[in-house]
Parts: structure tokens; sequence; C-alpha cells
């Protein structure tokens, strides 16, 4: 008989947002009164269209698309030459980041490239994972075969887990031990948390010194607006030695349900074979990217390049101060209700502590049920994140101001 993948079987409890997304249709098809009052603050799907820029640049492609000598069919899988170009030039050479073209790959998401990134690193390296969490971290290492079970805690054995909390302000403290893959997320989902230069120093510093890889999500850099807060972990010195990072432009372009983002794999990057010997990382994902990916399509890939033009970039300007507007009126009406706040200030997130008594799931079902506004228990990014709950600012201003209004009363 076929085996199926046994590591899917570790997995303790359904992926968080599906199961959000079931408890919130059980609620609504239980009281049908309530449905169209519901507001999501829950999953981080941007609600703003696409930027005008993009629009052109979309329609225009497909022109391409309909005339013979424009046509384009196949792509490169590592994404088309003007876009890696727009990508390095703007996001890193700009700021005087050593970064080429060739060291760009364009993919479909930040989240695919995240668990993607796996199928080049072996099986036997010690792991350092934040907690709380993105859970995609945690997932993909569990079903490629990277983790032991999980304890009653929810904890897997062969992760070591880096505790994020109120007192290190989010931010996890360099270990003693030794590490071999280190994931780290700034501006952090699900805290809103941001690292400072020194800290993300002290990271690149043990990574180097313990040849070590550091793999940084940096999703949501665009929303950062404090100048002493790096964006990027190539500001870093020796980062190009020891750190692969990971950007989208869901967050920042809107492009969640067209999907695209990028992922940065310097060509300085090695790491050691099973016989000792050092090799570097950026041939292998060169080969897996051109093994199994067939590219983003052309007609997204132009779009995104148009939010590199003037008005592209004045455009995306609009949309993160939308998405922060909002998140300044739902940090403002969570500390009027007198609940202690965190984030909201370089990231879209806001990372509340529940009420005493109050677990994070009993609180997303108080606010469903009497306030019938969705948002995120803590303790679906990790043990450390029970107590707390995230509030998305990606809505409209009217959510945003209606769900200040419901908590309040709440």
């Amino acid at each position: 008989m076929v085996q199926l993948n046994d590591n899917y079987l570790k997995l303790k409890a359904g992926y968080l947002f599906p199961e959000i997304a079931r408890r919130v249709k059980a609620f609504c098809s239980a009281n049908p009164e309530a449905a169209a009052r519901v507001i999501r603050c829950g999953i981080g799907d941007v609600t703003e269209p696409l930027p005008p820029a993009v629009i052109a640049a979309m329609h225009k492609a497909v022109d391409d698309m309909a005339a013979r000598e424009t046509f384009r069919g196949y792509g490169p899988e590592q994404g088309h030459e003007f876009l890696r170009h727009a990508i390095a030039q703007n996001d890193y050479r700009d700021h005087g980041l050593d970064v080429a073209d060739d060291e760009i790959f364009v993919s479909d998401g930040s989240k695919c490239d995240c668990g993607n990134i796996l199928d080049i690193l072996g099986h036997g390296n010690r792991l350092g994972i934040t907690d709380p969490v993105y859970p995609v971290y945690v997932d993909t290492n569990v079903m490629a075969g990277h983790t032991g079970e999980a304890n009653e805690a929810g904890a897997y054995a062969g992760i070591h887990y880096l505790p994020c909390d109120a007192a290190n302000g989010f931010v996890p403290e360099v270990p003693t031990e030794k590490l071999d893959v280190i994931y780290l997320c700034f501006p952090n989902n699900p805290t809103g948390a941001t690292a400072s230069r020194a800290q993300l120093t002290a990271w690149v510093e043990y990574a180097r010194s313990h040849q070590a890889l550091i793999l940084f999500d940096a999703a949501y850099e665009a929303y950062i607006s404090d100048p002493a807060v790096p964006h990027s972990i190539y500001e870093i010195p020796g980062a190009r030695e020891c750190a692969i990072e990971f950007r989208s432009f869901s967050k920042n372009g809107g492009f969640t349900g067209t999907r695209c983002a990028f992922t940065v794999v310097p060509k300085t990057l090695l790491a050691a074979t099973a016989t000792g010997g050092r090799l570097p990382l950026h041939p292998l994902w060169n080969r897996r990217m051109s093994t199994k990916f067939n590219g983003v399509s052309y007609i997204v890939q132009r779009g995104v390049e148009a939010l590199y033009t003037p008005e592209g970039k004045q455009q995306v300007r609009g949309l993160i101060d939308h998405y922060m507007g909002n998140a300044a009126i739902l940090r403002t009406a969570a500390q009027k209700a007198g609940l202690p706040v965190f984030g909201g200030v370089n990231a879209p997130y806001i990372w509340v502590a529940t009420p005493d008594g109050f677990t994070s799931w009993e609180m997303f079902d108080r606010m469903l049920c009497l306030a019938n506004v969705v948002i995120t228990p803590g303790s679906g990014f990790g043990s450390k994140g029970e107590g707390y709950f995230r509030i998305s600012a990606f809505n409209s201003r009217a959510n945003a101001e209606e769900f200040a209004r419901r908590i309040a009363a709440l």
C-alpha cells in the first residue's frame, strides 16, 4: 500500500487561519442576523484596491499578450530581468546595500518561500524559532521531518524555542547554545515588534560565529516609520555571509490576491556538506526554482514593476498611511479599554493582552459573540502567545472606526 508522510500526523491542530474561518462560519450560520455585522480584523489580508499604476501596467501587459510580437510564454523561473533589476536597485542598491540582480528570486509568496527554503537545507540542523511566531515556520519544519513529536503544551522536540514577551520587548535574546537555522521576523508578525540595529547586529554576530543561517522575514518592512529601525538584515555588516531575506508585495502593494514576492539569496552565503566541505546556497536555490517552479506570470510581474515608478511609490505610501491610520485608531481604542497594548507603530498589527481570567480563544469567542468582531487568538502563534490576541489593521477606515466603538462598548 502507498505510504503517506507520517510527519503530517505530528501536526497537533488545524492551521490557525482556517480554524478561525471555520469558527466564524459556524457563528454566522447560527446567527444570520449578526453575520452582516461581522468585522474581520483577524487574518492579515489587505482590503484596498491595487494602486492605479499597477492596474495600468497590468492592462498594458494584457495587451502585450494579445499580439504575436509582444506575447510572452514561459518566463525565467527566477523572475523577469526587468523586475529583478527594479527590486535590487530600488530596495537595496539605492540604500547602499550590495545585492545583485541575480540574487533576487521572484516568487508567488513569502509564505511559500519560507516553507520551500527547507528543500535546500539538511535534516540535521538545530532550529531556533521564536515564540510566539508565524505558524508557517514551525509547521513546515514538522512536515519536512525536522522535528519530533509535540508535547502537551504543543512544543515540538527538535525546536529550540526563543521566548518573546513584554519583558524583552518581543525580541528574542541571543541564546548561549549553538543553533544552525534561526527564524527572525521584523517587523514582527504577530506582535508588531521591531528589532533595533544593535539587536540585529547581535544576531548576525552570533550566526557568523556559529556558522548559522538566519532566515529573515521582512514582509512588513514597508511599514517601518522610525528611521533608526533597519528595513533589511543586510544593513548589518556581515549579514550577506549568514542570512537569507524574504520580502512580499502583498502587504505594501496589495498583492495578496495576485501573488508576488521575492527572496534574496546572496552568492556569498555558504553551508556545510555532509562530508565537511562548504558550498554556496545560491546555486541550490536557483536549481530548486528551476526544477519546481515555473515563475510568476508576466502580467503580475509588470504590475509589480510599476510599484517602483514615482507614481507607484506615492500610491504605495498612500496604502501604508491608510493601514497605519487604522492601526492608530485600533491601538488607541484598545488602550482606552484598559488593555496593555504592543505594536501598531511600525507594523500593521496590534498585540493586546487579554483581560485577567480570559484565555486567548475565550477572548476570540467573546469578541465574536458579543461585539461581532474577529481577532486572532495569541495561542495560535505558540505557547507564549497565550494571554494575548492580535488585531489586524488591514481593513477599511469605516470598519476600523466601528471596531473601535465596539471594543469600547464591550
